[in-house]
């Protein structure tokens, strides 16, 4: 079992730039691929970006490429997402989660969820 916990999220004026991190506990999380999501009240929950176990690989929605960077720290157990060059379409909550995946986009093969942490992009 992962534990989640994200940090990081705020308000930042557009083409600001915010960085979130995703702190884990338990066991295994060099086996646990980590993703970053996140969700409006407006639009379902949409991936952001991946950073798998399998071979430190990442992966990004096109919407973000060139804007986030996410990193893995196996050793400190923590996923960080650098975000820059924020619009106001990038307001939401943000999540991480973990899946045995190599990748996966889909969030129904996500079995551990964090709480959440608010992004706010003002214009």
């Amino acid at each position: 079992q992962i534990q989640l916990i994200e940090s990081g999220g705020g308000l930042v004026q557009t083409g600001g730039s915010l960085t979130l991190s995703c702190t884990a506990s338990g066991s295994r999380f060099y086996e646990n691929t980590i993703s970053w999501f996140r969700q409006t009240p407006e639009k379902a929950r949409e991936f952001v970006a991946a950073a798998s176990w399998y071979g430190g690989r990442t992966f990004y929605a096109d919407f973000v490429k060139g804007r986030f960077t996410i990193s893995r720290d196996n050793t400190e157990k923590t996923v960080t997402l650098q975000m820059n060059s924020l619009e106001p379409e990038d307001t939401a909550v943000y999540y991480c989660a973990s899946s045995t995946f190599q990748f996966t986009k889909d969030y129904q093969n996500y079995y551990y969820w964090g709480q959440g942490t608010h992004v706010t992009v003002s214009s």
